[in-house]
């Protein structure tokens, strides 16, 4: 979906930063997804039909080790309402060789205003369904209000799934079948080693364990990959909503919330109402800091950050460049810091994690410039804090020292620092940058050597860690980062322009001697290395790198990885695994880039107001073309109509465009 159905809708006449849809049973409306976060990891996300077409999906999707741990265990609620002239199924589900089931007619609107809402026509009457994560907890409130003119019934059969969220569940004879009944509680645990699930309600109860197989979920199929489930159910519950009538259902994980449903309803619908800045912020500014909640794990025992929905971990490169957009520029300094300590509380040799596995394993510490993006949301942070802050002037600057040191001795991986002071990434199966991509062994854009954005990051961080230590009154420590900063700020002006094409090279080889083996790619990240350190460029060249960027490579949802008409450039991501890994980064375009764009061009043109007015227009153009409602995904197309592809919601997409509407364009 693009053309930004999330844009805003109308409400007493003005413009309103929560999204919604008019469904009236048009199911091409009712495919766009929903996110709903609990603050700690846990999700709950579908379509707006309901129709799951994902193995993401589902009503409650718990993080057991919050914020990992991820496991859906309520796949979808199956509602049946009767009058008493019919029977109407709300539910819609894809199976085998047949249309979807007929639910989504009945789907008038949906809104997410704060929470997730969905109003249903019955007979021309409407019954109203609210969903509502508990905030920090693993548990789903359901809630239901009746506005007809007759008594109805209604029946809920809930569908589970019982699995980690990257797999997916087949019939088999170890599900538990048992059911528990207690006075308004029902109790199943039919996986062993997984909570039990625990349903609080005010309904009759009829327990009938059984299995409903093949539902298939058609995005998995697009991306070739394994796409049919079956689903356990424990049984149905029935109850009897008069006219205003309100029931509630609370599905949770090992026990329910002590507090009453209603409670906890208010409780998640006023923190996501506090993410709201208000009107006195620009309604981009107002949407995206709503979109930020879905990330902020800032209720787990180990706070963090989700790099993106439906199916990203916890990863360190992602959490530190898109902490400054979402904690710093929307305000929350106390949440960062904690954010920074987990991430430096988990490094080993100096190297900052990159990634953090969502169920078991080890943390991966083979990247070349996770650790780099730790010295700029330090950089930034002390920018917000000050020197006096007891954080900073402690174990965030020990982690900054560890990798400077780490850095300069050379850690695993082959990440070190050259003699000529040029940072080199080393080995291309193990010491990775952003724009790697792997098909099995093939790395399909290969940076070994000195990638550009690394010279840059690298650089910054030396002046970074000089500034600190001068504050801190470690002399030695800032006279030789200091060291570090000028020889590398030299070594990168001496070799990396090409003049040949008026833009910096992409990759140069460790040895000035094999110059001649360079890759003079016209990709996005001499930009970032523009943006984060301007002073290895003189104005000429900036100016010459924007308009190269501009002519070959500016999009109206993002920044494309590679210039159309460079061999391999491939505009459209799609097809199998092998096919889109290769086309990761040969030409898709990513919106997170667009922060890295705006930086230089207010920079550049400090004061021309016209150009701030184009770039409020790109942003909130990128923000507009959505998979999920109200949310910015990974990636688009290289080419028009530049369709939203990839993970359907990203944290540093978010975060860079809140960075940039909030602080940038402020």
């Amino acid at each position: 979906m693009s053309g930004g159905r999330g844009a805003g809708t109308m409400s007493g006449g003005r413009a309103s930063p929560w999204p919604a849809v008019e469904v009236a049973g048009d199911l091409t409306r009712a495919r766009v997804e929903w996110l709903h976060g609990n603050g700690a990891g846990a999700y709950a996300s579908s379509t707006v039909a309901q129709l799951n077409t994902r193995r993401y999906h589902g009503l409650l999707v718990a993080a057991l080790d919050p914020p990992r741990g991820r496991h859906v265990l309520l796949s979808h609620l199956d509602v049946e309402v009767e009058t008493h002239e019919a029977r109407y199924e709300l539910s819609t589900h894809q199976f085998p060789h047949i249309e979807p089931t007929d639910g989504y007619r009945h789907l008038a609107r949906f809104a997410q205003d704060p929470l997730p809402r969905f109003l249903w026509t019955i007979a021309g009457d409407e019954l109203e369904q609210t969903f509502a994560l508990a905030r920090g907890l693993n548990a789903l409130v359901v809630r239901w209000t009746w506005r007809g003119r007759a008594p109805v019934a209604l029946a809920v059969r809930p569908l589970l799934s019982m699995r980690p969220f990257h797999a997916l569940q087949r019939e088999h004879g170890a599900m538990h079948q048992s059911v528990e009944l207690r006075q308004g509680e029902v109790r199943v645990r039919p996986v062993g080693h997984l909570p039990r699930v625990v349903f609080g309600h005010s309904a009759t109860f009829i327990g009938s364990p059984d299995w409903w197989r093949r539902f298939e979920y058609l995005t998995e199929h697009a991306r070739g990959l394994d796409f049919q489930e079956d689903l356990w159910t424990p049984g149905v519950f029935r109850m009897r909503l008069e006219p205003g009538d309100t029931t509630h259902l609370v599905v949770a994980a090992d026990a329910l919330p002590a507090r009453a449903p209603s409670d906890l309803l208010d409780e998640a619908a006023l923190a996501l109402v506090a993410c709201d800045p208000g009107p006195r912020r620009s309604l981009l500014v107002r949407k995206l800091s709503i979109a930020a909640d879905a990330y902020r794990a800032d209720l787990a025992q180990t706070p963090g950050i989700v790099a993106g929905y439906p199916w990203f971990e916890v990863w360190g490169r992602d959490s530190l460049i898109a902490l400054p957009g979402l904690y710093l520029a929307t305000d929350r300094v106390a949440s960062a810091r904690r954010v920074l300590a987990t991430l430096t509380q988990t490094m080993a040799d100096g190297l900052v994690p990159n990634r953090l596995p969502d169920v078991g394993g080890e943390a991966e510490y083979h990247t070349a410039d996770a650790t780099l993006w730790l010295f700029e949301a330090a950089r930034l942070y002390a920018e917000r804090v000050g020197s006096g802050d007891g954080y900073l002037r402690g174990e965030l600057f020990d982690a900054l020292h560890s990798a400077f040191e780490a850095a300069m001795a050379g850690t695993r991986h082959h990440i070190h620092v050259t003699p000529e002071g040029l940072f080199a990434a080393g080995d291309p199966g193990f010491a990775l940058t952003w724009m790697d991509a792997r098909v099995g062994d093939w790395v399909v854009t290969p940076r070994a050597g000195l990638p550009v954005e690394l010279q840059a990051l690298w650089v910054r961080a030396c002046d970074t860690l000089a500034s600190l230590a001068v504050t801190l009154g470690d002399d030695a420590l800032a006279s030789r980062a200091r060291e570090a900063h000028v020889r590398g700020l030299a070594a990168f002006r001496a070799r990396f322009w090409c003049e040949a094409t008026g833009y910096p090279y992409d990759v140069l080889p460790t040895s000035p001697d094999a110059d001649q083996l360079a890759d003079a790619s016209i990709r996005p990240n001499a930009l970032i290395a523009l943006a984060v350190e301007p002073r290895l460029f003189d104005p000429t060249q900036a100016a010459r790198i924007l308009a190269v960027v501009e002519r070959d490579l500016l999009t109206p949802v993002g920044v494309r990885t590679l210039a159309p008409g460079s061999p391999g450039y491939v505009g459209r991501y799609g097809g199998g695994v092998r096919a889109r890994d290769a086309a990761y980064h040969q030409g898709t375009a990513w919106p997170f880039l667009l922060g890295f764009y705006v930086r230089a061009a207010r920079r550049l043109r400090p004061l021309d107001e016209a150009l701030r007015e184009a770039l409020e227009r790109l942003v909130a153009s990128a923000f507009d073309h959505q998979l999920a409602l109200g949310q910015v995904p990974e990636i688009s197309d290289g080419d028009a109509p530049f369709g939203p592809n990839g993970c359907s919601a990203q944290a540093w997409s978010v975060a860079e465009l809140l960075r940039a509407a909030a602080w940038d364009l402020a």
